[in-house]
């Protein structure tokens, strides 16, 4: 019985091929990700971080509401100069080129921070990229190859962002400026190569 299969099996063989094996792997493209929509206040639970650790006397606050973030405070140079706010988000954004924000503020330049846990010398390594703001709504794109590396704004030597292993977001003031601030954020995606800005108001003004 044997010997009678064996002919019948290669003519099926040679009829529809030999089975395949797994083929060579594919990656997928990247989808944007949206990290925060501020459309629920318990989307994240955003931190404030002032320069009083460091001795400076600089005050940020932050709230979640009406759809946007909003960080507000003075800047106080004296001292450390800076105050921030940050929220965790793992996510693996592997695949993407950078950070898309709607943001409209004081006219004073902030900076996003991307954290991927990476440290140096018992530190945290801060990726960090600047922008500005206007009064009106603007949307800004930070490429991750823009980020720089720093210690306590020291830069230092890195190796790239892991985009596997992304923590959570933050905002700094650090800009060298004394005096009040203020910037709203209406949401913060990645986005990838190629990729058309997103802009909610040309959406909406293009909807019947």
């Amino acid at each position: 019985m044997r010997s009678l299969l064996l002919p019948w099996r290669l003519g099926l063989t040679l009829l529809f091929g030999a089975s395949a094996g797994p083929g060579p792997a594919t990656t997928a493209a990247a989808v944007p990700v949206t990290l925060f929509a501020f459309n629920r206040a318990d989307e994240a639970s955003w931190e404030v971080v002032n320069d009083g650790v460091m001795g400076g006397r600089s005050a940020g606050f932050v709230v979640v509401q009406d759809g946007t973030l909003r960080f507000t405070g003075t800047l106080v140079t004296q001292g450390g100069g800076f105050t921030s706010v940050r929220a965790r988000r793992p996510v693996d954004l592997t695949g993407a080129v950078g950070i898309e924000l709607r943001v409209r503020g004081s006219g004073r330049q902030f900076e996003l921070e991307v954290d991927d846990g990476l440290r140096r010398y018992a530190r945290s390594v801060s990726r960090r990229a600047q922008f500005s703001t206007t009064a009106e709504w603007t949307l800004v794109r930070l490429p991750f190859s823009a980020l720089r590396s720093t210690i306590f704004g020291q830069a230092v030597s890195a190796t790239p962002i892991d985009l596997a292993q992304i923590r959570g977001v933050g905002l700094y003031m650090a800009d060298g400026q004394d005096g009040p601030f203020r910037i709203e954020v209406d949401y913060i995606r990645s986005y990838a190569a190629g990729e058309a800005a997103h802009d909610p108001a040309a959406a909406a003004g293009s909807a019947p």
